[in-house]
């Protein structure tokens, strides 16, 4: 095996877009513990303007998974060698990235027990879900037994521009910001809710609806319904620099147990979490200073009824979202209101 070229670190975390931003929590331990050292992330095409001017990262590389896929991690394969890293560390549990470590011919090799590729990993960490074990924990224990024993928070760096492409709706403060959307329905408050939230939020705030371009029609159709004087529209609109950099700025942020939740934490934005059909314990909750979960009241024997979440719910009555009331996420706002954040 040759010698690396350089002390260098390749971080690996392919999967989605709010992995990748608690996936930095790494970036920021590294930079206090090992300021000097060059470290580059591979993402999944489409992830990249997370990174984009991150003051600790070298180089971003891509993997497009929708284009020739497995040509494209061949040729990674054949670029990580080239690079000659010294460490080599997978975020995740999928043999692709497994493949890539396991093969990069890196010294160090790491990444946890339940990838397929683990045999061949010079480091091997247990991957554990449980009570008060959050995400970010877990993934900072892959640069050693004591790095996850305090929660480094995540964090995103918006540009300058960034910040300009938000003054002018920053500007109308008093604000909300409502992420209404979800990758996943189950993870999804649904429509009906939101409107019940929207009628009832102060009529002082302007609410501005966030999201990607496949949340465009969606927020449309919300706005539309709702009528509400003061909702604007900014799905697709905003990068997910930009959109963080106005989350930061608001009296408070609705959010699902998605992306934008992790945005939130990212930059320290106030936060209330909406948990349907997913719960905190299984370690993705949010990290801002003022953090919030709203979830329905008492237990239901079906919930959670998966990690991730459901293109519908599998017993039809999706009550882990319709039993939540609008008065809990109403509360949240009066606390963030009262200064206790």
């Amino acid at each position: 095996m040759p010698a690396p070229a350089s002390q260098a670190i390749l971080l690996i975390q392919t999967a989605f877009i709010g992995d990748v931003i608690l996936a930095t929590a790494l970036l920021e331990q590294l930079h206090r513990t090992e300021p000097d050292t060059p470290v580059d992330f591979l993402v999944r095409k489409g992830n990249e303007g997370l990174l984009q001017g991150h003051p600790h990262v070298r180089n971003v590389l891509v993997w497009d998974k929708k284009k020739d896929k497995y040509r494209g991690l061949w040729r990674l394969l054949q670029q990580i060698r080239k690079t000659r890293y010294d460490r080599v560390i997978t975020l995740q549990r999928f043999a692709s990235t497994g493949f890539l470590t396991a093969f990069s011919e890196a010294r160090e090799r790491v990444g946890f027990d339940k990838n397929p590729f683990s045999r061949w990993f010079t480091q091997v960490v247990p991957h554990i879900i449980g009570p008060g074990v959050h995400e970010v924990s877990r993934n900072l224990h892959l640069l050693g037994s004591n790095s996850g024993s305090t929660i480094t928070p995540p964090r995103l760096y918006p540009s300058a521009a960034d910040e300009a492409a938000v003054a002018a709706y920053a500007a109308a403060a008093p604000y909300l910001c409502i992420a209404p959307t979800s990758v996943w329905f189950t993870k999804q408050f649904p429509p009906e809710q939101w409107l019940k939230l929207l009628a009832a939020l102060p009529a002082h705030y302007t609410v501005y609806l966030l999201g990607g371009p496949p949340d465009v029609a969606a927020c449309d159709a919300l706005a539309q319904t709702a009528g509400r004087p003061g909702l604007v529209n900014l799905a697709g609109k905003l990068s997910l620099l930009a959109s963080a950099a106005l989350m930061r700025g608001a009296v408070l942020n609705y959010v699902n147990d998605s992306a934008p939740m992790h945005l939130c934490s990212a930059v320290g934005a106030p936060t209330c979490a909406v948990y349907c059909s997913t719960v905190p314990y299984f370690g993705f909750g949010p990290l801002s200073p003022f953090s919030r979960v709203v979830e329905i009241k008492g237990d239901l024997e079906c919930r959670p009824c998966g990690l991730h979440g459901y293109a519908k719910c599998p017993l039809g009555h999706f009550l882990c979202a319709y039993g939540i009331e609008t008065q809990q996420l109403l509360a949240v706002l009066a606390e963030a209101e009262s200064g206790t954040r």
